[in-house]
């Protein structure tokens, strides 16, 4: 069911996700806007953030990095996009236990930052203090600040690359970020149904899998029997003929013995 807050801000079912126009893209933003996003308590997937009734996981941002702070396990980028805010940018280090370097360069054979969705690694060598970066990251939350888990970024060189993003960020914050998001009910219904589908496969997927799960069982089973009985019938094969060797040595052991006595 929809809910909606003290502004009359509807906030759609996540099956109605798929519909937004935020929540599977990245959304340019200002830093200043990004630290407004917010959670809502209702929903479980707690990745997804809040602006107005827009559903928001993925963002794009360009900035100049003011400060780098390594750290054990990741390196925290300060972005600065003059909009009156600064934003962390949070960079993971591989876990693995021979990562021992603290930088980065294109030939090292075990580049020590990765992206945390795909884990690809990233060389965030270039990423200093003084450049201009176009950065996109999921977003997370320490101590109730925002932050962005850096995904991908790519370097400045040209201003007019950052005037052309800061003229599509201003244009989606004004036609889409803040104009509330509104589905017909028409359309929620053809949503649900179609998650309902979704999820009537995924049943008959799961039931498929279970199928062959038990038939692999009995399957494995029914040759175990099978074998058992082979071994027990090989067994008593082999029993009856140690059985017969030793009747046939006592016999030998008796004519030897008889034959002992008569020459004596």
């Amino acid at each position: 069911m929809a809910t909606a807050d003290n502004n009359d801000l509807i906030f759609y079912p996540a099956f109605c996700f798929k519909a937004s126009p935020t929540h599977f893209t990245w959304v340019k933003m200002a830093a200043v806007d990004v630290l407004r996003l917010k959670r809502r308590a209702e929903f479980q997937d707690q990745s997804t953030y809040f602006y107005n009734n827009h559903p928001i996981r993925f963002i794009s941002l360009i900035g100049l990095i003011i400060a780098r702070h390594d750290l054990p396990t990741r390196t925290i980028l300060t972005l600065d996009d003059s909009t009156g805010a600064t934003i962390d940018i949070i960079v993971q280090k591989d876990p693995s236990p021979d990562t021992t370097t603290t930088t980065l360069t294109p030939t090292t054979p075990n580049p020590i930052h990765i992206s945390p969705t795909t884990q690809t690694l990233l060389d965030i060598t270039p990423l200093n203090p003084g450049t201009l970066a176009h950065v996109k990251g999921t977003i997370s939350t320490f101590r109730n600040k925002i932050q962005l888990q850096l995904e991908r970024f790519f370097i400045i060189r040209d201003i007019n690359i950052e005037m052309r993003f800061v003229d599509q960020r201003s244009r989606f914050l004004v036609e889409v970020l803040s104009v509330p998001w509104r589905l017909g009910g028409e359309e929620v219904e053809r949503l649900r149904g179609e998650m309902e589908e979704e999820e009537e496969r995924v049943e008959e997927e799961q039931e498929r899998v279970r199928r062959r799960e038990r038939r692999r069982v009995e399957r494995e089973e029914r040759d175990a029997r099978r074998i058992q009985r082979v071994w027990e019938r090989e067994e008593r094969v082999r029993a009856k003929e140690a059985g017969c060797c030793r009747d046939a040595g006592v016999r030998v052991m008796r004519e030897i013995e008889k034959r002992r006595g008569v020459g004596g």
